[in-house]
Protein backbone atom coordinates (compact mmCIF):
# COMPACT_ATOMS: atom_id res chain seq x y z
CA UNK A 1 0.00 0.00 0.00
CA UNK A 2 1.11 3.56 -0.57
CA UNK A 3 0.01 7.14 -0.39
CA UNK A 4 -2.50 6.64 -3.23
CA UNK A 5 -4.35 4.21 -1.02
CA UNK A 6 -4.69 6.87 1.68
CA UNK A 7 -5.95 9.35 -0.91
CA UNK A 8 -8.57 6.81 -2.04
CA UNK A 9 -9.68 6.49 1.59
CA UNK A 10 -10.10 10.27 1.73
CA UNK A 11 -12.27 10.23 -1.41
CA UNK A 12 -14.45 7.43 0.00
CA UNK A 13 -14.94 9.42 3.17
CA UNK A 14 -16.22 12.40 1.17
CA UNK A 15 -18.44 10.48 -1.27
CA UNK A 16 -19.84 7.69 0.89
CA UNK A 17 -19.59 9.51 4.21
CA UNK A 18 -17.61 6.59 5.63
CA UNK A 19 -15.09 7.52 8.29
CA UNK A 20 -11.49 7.05 7.10
CA UNK A 21 -10.33 5.99 10.57
CA UNK A 22 -13.06 3.34 10.80
CA UNK A 23 -12.05 1.99 7.38
CA UNK A 24 -8.38 1.76 8.31
CA UNK A 25 -9.15 0.12 11.65
CA UNK A 26 -11.29 -2.46 9.87
CA UNK A 27 -8.48 -3.15 7.38
CA UNK A 28 -5.99 -3.56 10.24
CA UNK A 29 -8.24 -6.11 11.95
CA UNK A 30 -8.66 -8.00 8.67
CA UNK A 31 -4.89 -8.05 8.11
CA UNK A 32 -4.33 -9.52 11.59
CA UNK A 33 -6.74 -12.33 10.72
CA UNK A 34 -4.96 -12.86 7.38
CA UNK A 35 -1.55 -13.01 9.09
CA UNK A 36 -2.72 -15.55 11.64
CA UNK A 37 -4.26 -17.64 8.88
CA UNK A 38 -1.06 -17.69 6.81
CA UNK A 39 1.69 -17.49 9.42
CA UNK A 40 0.32 -18.96 12.62
CA UNK A 41 -2.31 -18.30 15.25
CA UNK A 42 -0.36 -16.14 17.66
CA UNK A 43 -2.51 -13.79 19.70
CA UNK A 44 0.26 -11.24 20.20
CA UNK A 45 0.30 -9.76 16.68
CA UNK A 46 -1.12 -6.45 15.54
CA UNK A 47 -1.07 -4.57 12.22
CA UNK A 48 -0.46 -0.87 11.97
CA UNK A 49 -1.10 1.28 8.86
CA UNK A 50 0.60 4.64 8.65
CA UNK A 51 -2.14 7.28 8.25
CA UNK A 52 0.07 9.46 6.04
CA UNK A 53 2.15 7.12 3.87
CA UNK A 54 -0.01 4.00 3.86
CA UNK A 55 2.90 1.76 4.92
CA UNK A 56 1.90 -1.46 6.68
CA UNK A 57 3.81 -2.94 9.63
CA UNK A 58 3.11 -6.24 11.34
CA UNK A 59 4.23 -5.97 14.97
CA UNK A 60 4.71 -8.82 17.40
CA UNK A 61 4.74 -8.34 21.14
CA UNK A 62 6.69 -10.55 23.57
CA UNK A 63 7.07 -10.54 27.34
CA UNK A 64 10.59 -10.41 28.81
CA UNK A 65 11.35 -13.22 31.30
CA UNK A 66 14.35 -15.15 32.58
CA UNK A 67 15.77 -17.60 30.11
CA UNK A 68 14.86 -20.48 32.42
CA UNK A 69 11.24 -19.37 32.59
CA UNK A 70 10.58 -19.36 28.85
CA UNK A 71 7.61 -21.66 28.02
CA UNK A 72 6.61 -20.33 24.58
CA UNK A 73 9.14 -18.48 22.50
CA UNK A 74 6.33 -17.04 20.32
CA UNK A 75 5.15 -14.85 23.18
CA UNK A 76 8.19 -14.75 25.48
CA UNK A 77 11.78 -13.50 25.15
CA UNK A 78 14.78 -13.81 27.41
CA UNK A 79 16.25 -10.77 29.10
CA UNK A 80 19.56 -11.24 27.28
CA UNK A 81 17.90 -11.13 23.84
CA UNK A 82 15.90 -8.08 24.80
CA UNK A 83 18.89 -6.19 26.08
CA UNK A 84 20.67 -6.82 22.78
CA UNK A 85 17.94 -4.69 21.22
CA UNK A 86 17.87 -2.13 24.00
CA UNK A 87 19.79 -2.30 27.30
CA UNK A 88 16.99 -0.52 29.18
CA UNK A 89 14.65 -3.54 29.05
CA UNK A 90 14.05 -5.40 32.30
CA UNK A 91 12.20 -8.52 33.37
CA UNK A 92 8.45 -7.94 33.20
CA UNK A 93 8.62 -5.48 30.32
CA UNK A 94 7.11 -6.12 26.90
CA UNK A 95 8.95 -5.69 23.65
CA UNK A 96 7.33 -5.08 20.29
CA UNK A 97 9.16 -5.55 17.00
CA UNK A 98 8.30 -5.74 13.34
CA UNK A 99 7.82 -9.14 11.69
CA UNK A 100 6.28 -8.17 8.39
CA UNK A 101 6.67 -11.04 5.88
CA UNK A 102 8.15 -10.28 2.50
CA UNK A 103 5.07 -11.36 0.52
CA UNK A 104 2.63 -9.79 2.95
CA UNK A 105 1.99 -6.89 0.55
CA UNK A 106 0.05 -9.11 -1.85
CA UNK A 107 -2.03 -10.60 0.98
CA UNK A 108 -2.61 -7.13 2.39
CA UNK A 109 -3.83 -5.78 -0.96
CA UNK A 110 -6.33 -8.60 -1.48
CA UNK A 111 -7.59 -8.38 2.07
CA UNK A 112 -7.87 -4.59 1.95
CA UNK A 113 -9.90 -4.74 -1.24
CA UNK A 114 -12.37 -7.24 0.20
CA UNK A 115 -12.70 -5.32 3.44
CA UNK A 116 -13.19 -1.97 1.75
CA UNK A 117 -15.88 -3.29 -0.62
CA UNK A 118 -17.70 -5.04 2.23
CA UNK A 119 -17.41 -2.04 4.46
CA UNK A 120 -18.78 0.27 1.77
CA UNK A 121 -21.83 -1.99 1.35
CA UNK A 122 -22.45 -2.10 5.07
CA UNK A 123 -22.01 1.64 5.37
CA UNK A 124 -24.45 2.32 2.54
CA UNK A 125 -26.99 -0.03 4.07
CA UNK A 126 -26.52 1.63 7.41
CA UNK A 127 -26.99 5.06 5.87
CA UNK A 128 -30.17 3.95 4.10
CA UNK A 129 -31.50 2.45 7.33
CA UNK A 130 -30.71 5.58 9.34
CA UNK A 131 -32.30 7.74 6.67
CA UNK A 132 -35.60 5.85 6.54
CA UNK A 133 -35.83 5.04 10.25
CA UNK A 134 -35.84 8.80 10.89
CA UNK A 135 -38.57 9.23 8.26
CA UNK A 136 -40.83 6.57 9.73
CA UNK A 137 -44.37 7.93 9.92
CA UNK A 138 -43.94 10.20 6.91
CA UNK A 139 -45.20 9.92 3.34
CA UNK A 140 -42.98 9.59 0.29
CA UNK A 141 -43.59 9.55 -3.44
CA UNK A 142 -42.40 6.45 -5.25
CA UNK A 143 -42.73 4.58 -8.53
CA UNK A 144 -44.02 1.04 -8.97
CA UNK A 145 -40.93 -0.89 -10.02
CA UNK A 146 -42.27 -4.42 -10.24
CA UNK A 147 -45.04 -6.74 -9.10
CA UNK A 148 -44.88 -10.11 -7.41
CA UNK A 149 -48.38 -11.51 -7.07
CA UNK A 150 -50.37 -8.91 -5.16
CA UNK A 151 -47.24 -7.35 -3.63
CA UNK A 152 -45.85 -4.17 -5.17
CA UNK A 153 -42.19 -3.16 -4.99
CA UNK A 154 -41.84 0.62 -4.95
CA UNK A 155 -38.72 2.53 -5.93
CA UNK A 156 -38.30 5.22 -3.25
CA UNK A 157 -34.82 6.42 -4.11
CA UNK A 158 -31.95 4.72 -2.29
CA UNK A 159 -34.10 1.76 -1.30
CA UNK A 160 -36.89 -0.46 -2.57
CA UNK A 161 -40.08 -0.33 -0.54
CA UNK A 162 -42.54 -3.19 -0.09
CA UNK A 163 -46.28 -2.54 -0.42
CA UNK A 164 -47.97 -5.77 0.60
CA UNK A 165 -51.52 -6.74 -0.33
CA UNK A 166 -52.71 -6.18 3.25
CA UNK A 167 -51.57 -2.55 3.15
CA UNK A 168 -53.23 -1.78 -0.16
CA UNK A 169 -56.68 -0.20 -0.48
CA UNK A 170 -59.42 -2.38 -1.99
CA UNK A 171 -60.29 -1.11 -5.44
CA UNK A 172 -56.95 0.62 -6.07
CA UNK A 173 -54.83 -0.72 -8.93
CA UNK A 174 -51.39 0.53 -9.94
CA UNK A 175 -49.34 -0.27 -13.01
CA UNK A 176 -45.58 -0.54 -13.35
CA UNK A 177 -43.89 2.90 -13.55
CA UNK A 178 -46.96 4.58 -12.06
CA UNK A 179 -46.22 7.17 -9.37
CA UNK A 180 -48.01 7.14 -6.03
CA UNK A 181 -47.78 8.47 -2.50
CA UNK A 182 -47.15 5.90 0.24
CA UNK A 183 -46.79 5.95 4.02
CA UNK A 184 -43.53 4.69 5.60
CA UNK A 185 -44.88 2.26 8.14
CA UNK A 186 -41.81 0.36 9.35
CA UNK A 187 -38.09 -0.12 8.63
CA UNK A 188 -36.17 -3.30 9.49
CA UNK A 189 -32.55 -4.41 9.16
CA UNK A 190 -31.88 -7.63 7.27
CA UNK A 191 -28.81 -9.42 5.93
CA UNK A 192 -29.66 -8.12 2.46
CA UNK A 193 -30.00 -4.57 3.68
CA UNK A 194 -32.81 -2.50 5.18
CA UNK A 195 -36.40 -3.32 4.24
CA UNK A 196 -38.88 -0.44 4.08
CA UNK A 197 -42.51 -1.46 4.59
CA UNK A 198 -45.04 0.88 3.00
CA UNK A 199 -48.80 1.36 3.33
CA UNK A 200 -51.68 2.96 1.47
CA UNK A 201 -54.35 1.98 4.00
CA UNK A 202 -52.77 3.41 7.18
CA UNK A 203 -54.64 6.34 8.83
CA UNK A 204 -51.31 8.13 9.00
CA UNK A 205 -51.40 8.55 5.22
CA UNK A 206 -54.50 10.77 5.47
CA UNK A 207 -53.04 12.65 8.43
CA UNK A 208 -49.77 13.40 6.62
CA UNK A 209 -51.63 14.42 3.45
CA UNK A 210 -53.52 17.03 5.48
CA UNK A 211 -50.27 18.24 7.05
CA UNK A 212 -48.84 18.78 3.58
CA UNK A 213 -51.99 20.42 2.24
CA UNK A 214 -53.02 22.63 5.19
CA UNK A 215 -50.44 25.26 6.29
CA UNK A 216 -52.28 25.80 9.58
CA UNK A 217 -51.53 22.19 10.56
CA UNK A 218 -47.86 22.58 9.61
CA UNK A 219 -47.60 25.73 11.73
CA UNK A 220 -49.32 24.08 14.69
CA UNK A 221 -52.31 26.43 14.67
CA UNK A 222 -54.67 23.55 13.89
CA UNK A 223 -54.12 20.19 15.58
CA UNK A 224 -55.40 16.80 14.48
CA UNK A 225 -56.71 15.26 17.71
CA UNK A 226 -57.93 11.94 16.39
CA UNK A 227 -58.31 10.05 13.15
CA UNK A 228 -59.96 6.75 12.20
CA UNK A 229 -60.08 5.19 8.79
CA UNK A 230 -61.63 2.34 6.90
CA UNK A 231 -59.49 2.50 3.79
CA UNK A 232 -61.32 2.96 0.53
CA UNK A 233 -64.61 3.85 2.20
CA UNK A 234 -64.57 6.60 4.85
CA UNK A 235 -62.29 8.52 7.21
CA UNK A 236 -63.26 10.54 10.28
CA UNK A 237 -60.87 13.19 11.55
CA UNK A 238 -61.29 15.44 14.59
CA UNK A 239 -59.46 18.80 14.57
CA UNK A 240 -58.99 21.55 17.16
CA UNK A 241 -57.46 25.00 17.40
CA UNK A 242 -56.65 27.04 20.48
CA UNK A 243 -56.91 30.21 18.41
CA UNK A 244 -60.51 31.43 18.64
CA UNK A 245 -60.14 33.30 15.36
CA UNK A 246 -59.33 30.14 13.42
CA UNK A 247 -61.99 27.71 12.26
CA UNK A 248 -60.17 24.34 12.30
CA UNK A 249 -62.76 22.58 10.17
CA UNK A 250 -62.87 25.38 7.62
CA UNK A 251 -59.07 25.48 7.44
CA UNK A 252 -58.99 21.77 6.53
CA UNK A 253 -61.84 22.03 4.03
CA UNK A 254 -60.42 25.07 2.27
CA UNK A 255 -62.09 27.55 -0.06
CA UNK A 256 -64.98 25.77 -1.77
CA UNK A 257 -63.52 22.50 -0.50
CA UNK A 258 -60.31 22.85 -2.52
CA UNK A 259 -57.97 21.47 0.15
CA UNK A 260 -59.97 18.44 1.12
CA UNK A 261 -60.85 17.73 -2.50
CA UNK A 262 -57.19 17.33 -3.49
CA UNK A 263 -56.78 14.75 -0.71
CA UNK A 264 -59.96 12.94 -1.78
CA UNK A 265 -58.57 12.78 -5.31
CA UNK A 266 -55.30 11.30 -4.03
CA UNK A 267 -57.32 8.66 -2.17
CA UNK A 268 -59.43 7.92 -5.26
CA UNK A 269 -62.76 9.23 -3.94
CA UNK A 270 -62.60 8.11 -0.31
CA UNK A 271 -65.09 10.07 1.84
CA UNK A 272 -63.63 12.24 4.60
CA UNK A 273 -65.59 13.60 7.58
CA UNK A 274 -63.89 16.54 9.33
CA UNK A 275 -65.38 17.27 12.73
CA UNK A 276 -64.70 19.68 15.57
CA UNK A 277 -62.95 18.25 18.63
CA UNK A 278 -64.27 19.15 22.08
CA UNK A 279 -63.01 18.44 25.58
CA UNK A 280 -66.63 17.98 26.64
CA UNK A 281 -67.36 14.25 26.14
CA UNK A 282 -71.05 14.81 25.38
CA UNK A 283 -70.33 17.42 22.74
CA UNK A 284 -67.50 15.35 21.28
CA UNK A 285 -69.67 12.25 20.94
CA UNK A 286 -72.44 14.31 19.38
CA UNK A 287 -69.95 15.72 16.87
CA UNK A 288 -68.29 12.44 15.91
CA UNK A 289 -71.65 10.82 15.13
CA UNK A 290 -72.16 13.36 12.34
CA UNK A 291 -74.01 13.45 9.95
CA UNK A 292 -76.63 11.99 12.32
CA UNK A 293 -78.44 14.33 14.71
CA UNK A 294 -78.08 13.49 18.41
CA UNK A 295 -80.82 14.44 20.88
CA UNK A 296 -78.87 13.69 24.05
CA UNK A 297 -75.65 12.03 25.21
CA UNK A 298 -75.69 10.23 28.55
CA UNK A 299 -72.28 9.50 30.12
CA UNK A 300 -72.57 6.03 31.65
CA UNK A 301 -69.06 5.62 33.13
CA UNK A 302 -66.18 8.08 32.70
CA UNK A 303 -63.60 5.60 33.99
CA UNK A 304 -64.16 3.12 31.19
CA UNK A 305 -65.29 5.92 28.82
CA UNK A 306 -68.72 4.52 28.10
CA UNK A 307 -71.68 6.58 26.89
CA UNK A 308 -75.14 6.26 25.35
CA UNK A 309 -76.24 8.49 22.48
CA UNK A 310 -79.98 9.02 21.93
CA UNK A 311 -81.04 9.86 18.39
CA UNK A 312 -84.46 10.40 16.77
CA UNK A 313 -86.10 7.23 15.53
CA UNK A 314 -85.70 8.22 11.89
CA UNK A 315 -81.96 8.95 12.46
CA UNK A 316 -81.05 5.59 14.03
CA UNK A 317 -79.87 3.89 10.86
CA UNK A 318 -77.89 7.00 9.83
CA UNK A 319 -76.17 7.15 13.23
CA UNK A 320 -75.17 3.50 13.09
CA UNK A 321 -74.13 3.68 9.46
CA UNK A 322 -73.78 0.98 6.85
CA UNK A 323 -72.74 -2.21 8.65
CA UNK A 324 -72.05 -0.11 11.76
CA UNK A 325 -69.37 1.96 10.04
CA UNK A 326 -70.37 5.40 11.34
CA UNK A 327 -70.52 4.47 15.01
CA UNK A 328 -67.40 2.30 14.68
CA UNK A 329 -65.34 5.18 13.31
CA UNK A 330 -66.87 7.57 15.85
CA UNK A 331 -65.77 5.31 18.71
CA UNK A 332 -62.20 5.11 17.35
CA UNK A 333 -61.89 8.87 16.88
CA UNK A 334 -63.31 9.82 20.26
CA UNK A 335 -61.90 6.92 22.25
CA UNK A 336 -65.34 6.34 23.85
CA UNK A 337 -67.47 3.23 23.79
CA UNK A 338 -70.71 4.51 22.27
CA UNK A 339 -74.09 2.77 22.52
CA UNK A 340 -76.67 4.09 20.03
CA UNK A 341 -80.35 4.04 21.00
CA UNK A 342 -83.37 5.54 19.31
CA UNK A 343 -85.71 7.83 21.20
CA UNK A 344 -88.35 5.10 21.44
CA UNK A 345 -85.85 2.44 22.52
CA UNK A 346 -84.58 4.55 25.40
CA UNK A 347 -87.75 6.27 26.63
CA UNK A 348 -90.36 3.73 25.51
CA UNK A 349 -93.54 4.18 23.45
CA UNK A 350 -95.52 7.37 24.15
CA UNK A 351 -93.02 8.66 26.68
CA UNK A 352 -90.60 11.53 26.48
CA UNK A 353 -87.78 12.96 28.49
CA UNK A 354 -90.20 15.50 30.03
CA UNK A 355 -92.63 12.82 31.36
CA UNK A 356 -95.84 14.16 32.88
CA UNK A 357 -95.46 17.64 31.40
CA UNK A 358 -96.07 16.17 27.98
CA UNK A 359 -99.15 14.29 29.28
CA UNK A 360 -100.65 17.51 30.59
CA UNK A 361 -100.13 19.16 27.22
CA UNK A 362 -101.89 16.25 25.56
CA UNK A 363 -104.87 16.58 27.91
CA UNK A 364 -105.22 20.29 27.17
CA UNK A 365 -105.15 19.56 23.47
CA UNK A 366 -107.96 16.96 23.92
CA UNK A 367 -110.26 19.41 25.75
CA UNK A 368 -110.05 22.20 23.21
CA UNK A 369 -111.69 20.29 20.33
CA UNK A 370 -114.63 19.24 22.57
CA UNK A 371 -115.51 22.86 23.32
CA UNK A 372 -115.32 23.76 19.66
CA UNK A 373 -117.58 20.84 18.74
CA UNK A 374 -120.21 21.90 21.26
CA UNK A 375 -120.24 25.45 19.94
CA UNK A 376 -120.61 24.17 16.42
CA UNK A 377 -123.59 22.02 17.40
CA UNK A 378 -125.34 24.93 19.13
CA UNK A 379 -125.04 27.26 16.14
CA UNK A 380 -127.52 25.36 13.86
CA UNK A 381 -130.03 25.11 16.70
CA UNK A 382 -130.18 28.88 17.02
CA UNK A 383 -130.50 29.31 13.25
CA UNK A 384 -133.57 26.99 12.97
CA UNK A 385 -135.94 28.08 15.79
CA UNK A 386 -139.70 27.39 15.91
CA UNK A 387 -141.09 30.63 14.35
CA UNK A 388 -139.16 30.08 11.18
CA UNK A 389 -140.40 26.49 11.00
CA UNK A 390 -144.04 27.64 11.39
CA UNK A 391 -143.77 30.11 8.55
CA UNK A 392 -142.45 27.41 6.29
CA UNK A 393 -145.41 25.16 7.19
CA UNK A 394 -147.97 27.91 6.44
CA UNK A 395 -146.36 28.54 3.05
CA UNK A 396 -146.62 24.87 2.23
CA UNK A 397 -150.32 24.85 3.27
CA UNK A 398 -151.16 27.77 0.99
CA UNK A 399 -149.37 26.03 -1.87
CA UNK A 400 -151.55 22.93 -1.33
CA UNK A 401 -154.81 25.01 -1.40
CA UNK A 402 -153.80 26.59 -4.72
CA UNK A 403 -153.10 23.19 -6.13
CA UNK A 404 -156.53 21.95 -4.99
CA UNK A 405 -158.37 24.84 -6.67
CA UNK A 406 -156.43 24.23 -9.86
CA UNK A 407 -157.50 20.61 -9.81
CA UNK A 408 -161.18 21.41 -9.19
CA UNK A 409 -161.52 23.93 -12.05
CA UNK A 410 -160.67 21.58 -14.92
CA UNK A 411 -162.89 18.97 -13.35
CA UNK A 412 -165.96 21.25 -13.52
CA UNK A 413 -165.34 22.19 -17.15
CA UNK A 414 -164.99 18.62 -18.10
CA UNK A 415 -168.42 17.79 -16.50
CA UNK A 416 -170.25 20.45 -18.47
CA UNK A 417 -168.73 19.26 -21.77
CA UNK A 418 -169.70 15.72 -21.03
CA UNK A 419 -173.34 16.73 -20.25
CA UNK A 420 -173.86 18.76 -23.41
CA UNK A 421 -174.02 15.80 -25.80
CA UNK A 422 -176.55 14.13 -23.56
CA UNK A 423 -178.83 17.15 -23.81
CA UNK A 424 -178.72 16.99 -27.55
Amino acid sequence: MNKEFIEAMDELEKEKHISKDILLETIESALVSAYKKNYGTAENVRVEIDRDTGDIAVLMRKDIVNEDDIEDDMIQMSLEEAQEIDERYEIGDSIEFQVTPRDFGRIAAQTAKQVVVQRIREAERGMVYDDFINRQGEIITGTVQRKSGDTLFINIGKAEGILSANEQVPGEHFDVRQRLKVYIMDVKKTTKGPQVFLSRSHPGLVKMLFELEVPEIQDGIVEIKGIAREAGSRTKMAVFSEDENVDPVGACVGTRGSRVQSIVDELYGEKIDIIFWSDDPAELISNVLSPAEVEEVIIEDENIMSATAIVPDYQLSLAIGKQGQNVRLAAKVSGWKIDIKSHTQYFGDGEDEEGYDDDEEIVENDQAPEEEIIEADEAPAEAYDEPEIVEIDEALAETEEVSAEADEAPAADATEEELEPEKE
